[in-house]
């Protein structure tokens, strides 16, 4: 049974009101007609050519991404440009694009609920009131070391993988998460508490510099936001009836990984 696309973007603006996102954001559909019918709905983190071949190969008639197409604008969507192909790829192949960024991550439950669940996070909250991050307790106190390994068991394989900085032998047992870039919130992610904290694209200074007593979990930036797919996916088919899928494509821009031999 197949809904029009209007019918399944006001569903979407349900579970992720535009409203929440970030004035500099690009949310929303991108490219689709409103009346166009919608039967099967793809998620993925990125707007890239690899997911829409997936969308068109398996009829899909609306991507939705985490990840803008065109964060910073454009004044041209011509096809020689790689932006410009997915949109006359997806227009061509009847498949609208709709994008949930800053608005899934401020949402409850929104992208960081989703990378908590996967620890079994615990009476868990916002790191501040816009709804960034969360932070609970683990159902059984762990080593840091053991929260590292486990992180990189639960989070989709990268080439990237999980890294961590802080004792291995300490015990954690609350646990701050942010999906995708989260060094500005190193701050209120020691505010909440937590003893460690996961997120991705920590940089350099930001980590040496981290407030004293907090633990980080350096994962890749793609695995983080990933968890938030099949439970954006199980949302929407509650609320409308169409068919969700999830991307199986790593569009992880890191492919190769290499360890330095020890000095």
């Amino acid at each position: 049974m197949s809904q029009t696309l209007a019918q399944v973007v006001a569903a979407l603006d349900g579970l992720y009101p535009v409203a929440l996102a970030e004035d500099w954001d690009a949310v929303g559909l991108v490219c689709g007609d409103p009346s166009a019918a919608v039967a099967k709905v793809l998620f993925a983190v990125d707007p890239v050519e690899s997911v829409v071949d997936e969308a068109l190969a398996g009829g899909f008639d609306l991507l939705v991404t985490h990840h803008p197409l065109y964060l910073r604008g454009t004044s041209s969507v011509a096809a020689d440009d790689p932006k410009g192909r997915v949109v006359h790829r997806l227009i061509s192949g009847g498949c609208g694009l709709l994008v949930a960024h800053t608005n899934a991550d401020r949402a409850t439950p929104g992208v960081s609920d989703a990378l908590g669940a996967l620890f079994g996070l615990q009476g868990v909250s916002p790191l501040d009131a816009g709804g960034l991050g969360r932070v609970g307790d683990l159902p059984v106190p762990t080593l840091f070391s053991e929260l590292v390994e486990l992180a990189a068991r639960i989070l989709p394989a990268t080439a990237w993988g999980v890294r961590g900085s802080g004792s291995p032998g300490r015990v954690i047992s609350r646990l701050a998460v942010c999906g995708g870039a989260g060094d500005d919130t190193l701050r209120l992610a020691a505010l909440s508490g937590a003893q460690a904290f996961l997120t991705a694209d920590l940089r350099h200074h930001r980590s040496l510099e981290a407030p004293e007593g907090l633990a980080l979990i350096d994962a890749a930036h793609w695995a983080t936001e990933w968890p938030w797919l099949p439970a954006a996916a199980a949302a929407l088919a509650k609320v409308v009836p169409v068919e969700t899928a999830v991307s199986t494509t790593c569009t992880d821009p890191w492919t190769t990984a290499s360890r330095s031999p020890s000095p």
